[in-house]
């Protein structure tokens, strides 16, 4: 095991051994280890290395977070980080338990690929862009190209996930997760909710229901043109509905052993209306 303290010692055992596993806070490796699927021979250990935690505001405004991919849910959690992102910490906080987010990182979601995985929907509502290091230098991909499959990932030999970059917004987000129970559970279904009042935009992604997190880019449209970006009216019912639809429409869900697929279209449906009533409560005041 090469115990790395740097990036840059992390992309050097990498590129000496190409095919070693990447272990941060091991949270879905192990499981994987324990059950006898997943051989271990060689292995970077980076949860030692402070570059990758924490975070920073980067552009002229501060209108861009960088995330680095060590950061835990339990971070994400932290007051400051959730008022900018706070759908981002809003999955965070349903992630297993609290031994779990404070283990579990942003990188080793991402590194997995689950299509249950709860910040994934978050990071694809906001079109995160991941930066990639190796000994070769620096990439970055879109979220949209770095998830590929089920728990398949554009990562190549030698690379390393080190940080996230997300846009900062003005304007509510939700995050709502369907399960089998109400805490600690893996998603049946999930989404996130990301308004931009600014863009006068609303991005929608899906979760658990497809192979990879999907936009209802059909739902974002209709909802753009219509909503009050004000916040003062309130989406009335026949737009909420709509709005439902569409997403449902979006979700491509399968049958398992945690729900079918109907179930699954449903509770998107159910989830979707409840998200955009959330950011969109109106207000008291009467408009006249």
């Amino acid at each position: 095991m090469t115990i790395a303290t740097s990036i840059d010692d992390a992309c050097a055992a990498m590129k000496a051994k190409p095919d070693a596993l990447v272990l941060a806070g091991g949270t879905d490796l192990m499981v994987e280890v324990n059950r006898g699927i997943r051989p271990i021979n060689d292995v970077v250990a980076v949860g030692r290395i402070p570059e990758m935690r924490g975070w920073s505001r980067e552009g002229a405004r501060g209108e861009v977070l960088r995330i680095g991919a060590g950061t835990t849910c339990a971070d994400l959690t932290e007051p400051t980080i959730a008022s900018l992102v706070p759908a981002l910490a809003q999955a965070a906080r349903t992630v297993g338990s609290p031994q779990i987010r404070n283990s579990a990182t942003l990188g080793g979601n991402l590194a997995t690929a689950s299509p249950a995985g709860d910040t994934l929907p978050v990071l694809a509502a906001l079109e995160a862009e991941i930066e990639l290091r190796s000994v070769e230098g620096i990439r970055r991909l879109p979220l949209d190209e770095f998830v590929v499959g089920v728990k398949d990932n554009a990562l190549v030999p030698g690379e390393l996930i080190v940080a996230v970059r997300v846009p900062v917004l003005d304007g509510p987000q939700e995050f709502l997760k369907v399960g089998t129970r109400n805490a600690m559970v893996i998603a049946v279904a999930s989404l996130a909710l990301v308004v931009d009042r600014f863009g006068k935009t609303v991005r929608v992604a899906l979760g658990s229901v497809a192979p990879i997190p999907v936009r209802a880019i059909e739902a974002e449209v209709l909802v753009a043109e219509r909503l009050d970006f004000d916040g003062e009216v309130p989406p009335d019912s026949d737009l909420v509905d709509q709005f439902a639809g569409l997403v449902a429409d979006a979700a491509r869900p399968i049958d398992d052993h945690r729900g079918t697929a109907a179930y699954r279209r449903h509770a998107v449906m159910v989830i979707a209306g409840r998200a955009l009533r959330r950011a969109f409560p109106g207000s008291s005041k009467v408009v006249e």
